[in-house]
């Protein structure tokens, strides 16, 4: 069994990657998508920032609501 650091930064990895493939399926890419390493305890997952077209994107898939 891998030790509990390592685990948190396994789970939070396959967040991070499940989470950038929900975006890519709704076409939305965050740039700065990946793992908080400065608190690896704390399951962190750093978003970035993004562009104001991109956040209404974000929220229009969020919302179910596809038009562009």
């Amino acid at each position: 069994m891998a030790p509990k650091k390592a685990q948190d930064v396994t789970e939070t990895q396959a967040a991070v990657e499940a989470l950038r493939a929900a975006l890519d399926g709704v076409g939305i890419e965050f740039p700065s998508l990946r793992v908080d390493q400065a608190s690896p305890a704390l399951q962190l997952v750093e978003l970035g920032r993004v562009r104001a077209d991109v956040a209404a994107r974000l929220a229009r898939a969020l919302a179910k609501d596809p038009r562009e």
